[in-house]
């Protein structure tokens, strides 16, 4: 294991770049709930929310298996090792090349998109009839082109991630997420739910543009210029191509995983079913991105980087690995405690409103999806930074296996735990949802075990102490306990009031009994607050 010393050395590295992506997803993310608290106020649970959470599943597929998680995986290790070898004309060029196969292959995919539409609402929404369906047909053929420009969105990220600039490119979706709000806004006083789905779908493409445009001058200035090719010949092209191939079938393996808990959502008899999910879902991947994701993009360039004998890259590797494992599990384990314990007061804040569609009962029904959801929140965020292991070894394969696994769990107990276990023990069917989410915490944790497995046996022991977790979450549930107490007994309070005093209190606890067990990333935490509070001399 790494010695606490050298963890430390490394930690404060990775947490210089950390910082800035998580600095730049938490922008996107406040954003991002932003636009789904004027969303539940506009849409609540209803017919049109359903459809338009339906409909975003299936042109996002396009965004995800050819966006940011694959170009990350296959794009990333390349262009960052051969800057990191001061090759700067042939990584330029092997930019080029995958922007400009990247562009013609996202173009026909789009157009076959649109014109098979119709075919695709019964893979993912069998449930849907009648106006549903229709209505999901209009804003999936809508939504398309937008998730194409979202795809162009992760080239432009892989290049800045690559030149270490990590605030830009996670930033950039703070503007998809303002075109969308600015939309509800203004069409949704005077629009019913249907229509202005409709007119929200076209927000959401011009907020794609908007993303892109946002990011091309440093990028092009980074590239000193776009020199579009489709050289797919060249040896680094052929690698990511190489690279691509089984990223994209393992990006498929999970986006056929998202389609099973959409898909059996849609059958859940209940309206609102597919909407709640996806409101919990907005929440539970908030810290999956500002903890999780914030580290492994910050590292994968890094990692791609190292250079040495086999020995030594793998001590690199075993350095950073461990230390990012633990930066992640000090912000995930209390958001796995707060989750589970004070969900509700968690969902009320961001989608309780006044004179809003969303209603305390469907707050209710959100947190019970999202204490499901907590099962497996900590492994698959710390899933994200093996698998980013894997990659800056050039191995794409193993993760993809390890996904195939997760996902055939996925289905299989979701589909038990959603519709017949329900049925069979006389509960409200509509609970099946969270039966979805558990189901896909048990498979992430298998997931997670075969990841860590594997990779020790090629770069030697990796992992968390258990006195370290075991720090970590006496604190996070001693911390829930007094938020708990604050929220029963302290008075009656608006959504917003009440979770500034529980959460507060919330987050206080936890820091001070994390810096008073002696945990490093604590005190670390403790002393930049303290420098920058202080005055200069």
């Amino acid at each position: 294991m790494t010695q606490p010393a050298e963890s430390q050395a490394i930690g404060a590295a990775t947490r210089r770049y950390a910082f800035l992506v998580a600095a730049g997803i938490f922008f996107s993310r406040i954003a991002g709930l932003v636009r789904d608290r004027v969303f539940a106020h506009y849409f609540g649970n209803s017919l049109a929310a359903d459809a338009f959470r339906a409909a975003f599943r299936i042109p996002n597929a396009l965004q995800n298996l050819f966006g940011e998680g694959v170009l990350s995986a296959s794009f990333i290790p390349v262009y960052a090792g051969l800057l990191a070898r001061k090759d700067d004309a042939e990584a330029r060029r092997t930019a080029g090349a995958v922007a400009g196969i990247l562009a013609l292959t996202i173009s026909i995919l789009v157009l076959i998109g649109v014109l098979a539409t119709p075919y695709l609402i019964p893979l993912i929404a069998p449930g849907f009839h009648g106006e549903t369906r229709a209505l999901t047909i209009r804003l999936v053929r809508i939504l398309f082109p937008g998730a194409g420009l979202l795809v162009f969105s992760a080239w432009c990220l892989g290049i800045l991630n690559s030149h270490r600039r990590f605030f830009l490119s996670y930033t950039a979706p703070v503007i998809w997420n303002a075109a969308m709000i600015g939309t509800m806004l203004e069409y949704g006083r005077r629009n019913a739910p249907e229509p202005l789905a409709v007119i929200v779908a076209w927000g959401s493409v011009a907020g794609s543009a908007l993303q892109v445009i946002v990011q091309l001058p440093t990028v092009l200035r980074l590239l000193d210029g776009l020199h579009l090719s489709l050289a797919y010949h060249a040896e680094n092209v052929r690698t990511v191509i190489k690279n691509f191939v089984p990223v994209f079938f393992g990006r498929g393996v999970v986006q056929i995983s998202a389609y099973v808990d959409v898909l059996l959502a849609s059958l859940v008899p209940v309206i609102g079913a597919v909407s709640a999910l996806s409101y919990a879902q907005t929440l539970y991947t908030l810290p999956v991105s500002l903890f999780g994701m914030s580290v492994s993009a910050a590292e994968l360039p890094q990692m791609s980087g190292a250079l040495g004998s086999e020995t030594e890259v793998a001590a690199v590797l075993r350095a950073r690995l461990n230390a990012g494992l633990r930066q992640i599990a000090f912000l995930v384990v209390p958001s796995v405690a707060a989750f589970l314990i004070l969900g509700d007061v968690v969902v009320g804040a961001i989608y309780l409103t006044r004179g809003g569609r969303f209603t305390q009962a469907d707050a209710t029904y959100v947190w019970g999806i999202l204490a499901g959801a907590t099962v497996g929140l900590l492994a698959s965020t710390l899933g994200r930074l093996y698998s980013s292991t894997y990659y800056a070894l050039r191995d794409t394969r193993t993760p993809l296996w390890f996904a195939i696994v997760r996902v055939i769990l996925t289905t299989g107990l979701g589909y038990l735990c959603a519709i017949p276990l329900p049925r069979h023990f006389g509960i409200d069917p509509r609970w099946g949802v969270a039966g979805l989410t558990i189901s896909a915490g048990v498979a992430s944790w298998v997931e997670f075990h075969l990841l860590r497995r594997a990779l020790n046996r090629r770069i030697g022991p990796t992992g968390l102490p258990a006195a370290y977790l075991a720090k970590l979450w006496a604190a996070a549930l001693v911390a829930a306990a007094a938020g708990w107490a604050i929220h029963h007994y302290g008075g009656h309070h608006g959504p917003i009031i009440l979770a500034v005093l529980v959460l507060g209190a919330y987050g206080l606890i936890y820091f001070t009994g994390t810096w008073l067990a002696g945990i490093a990333e604590s005190r670390a935490l403790f002393r930049r607050v303290l420098k920058r509070a202080r005055p200069a001399g």
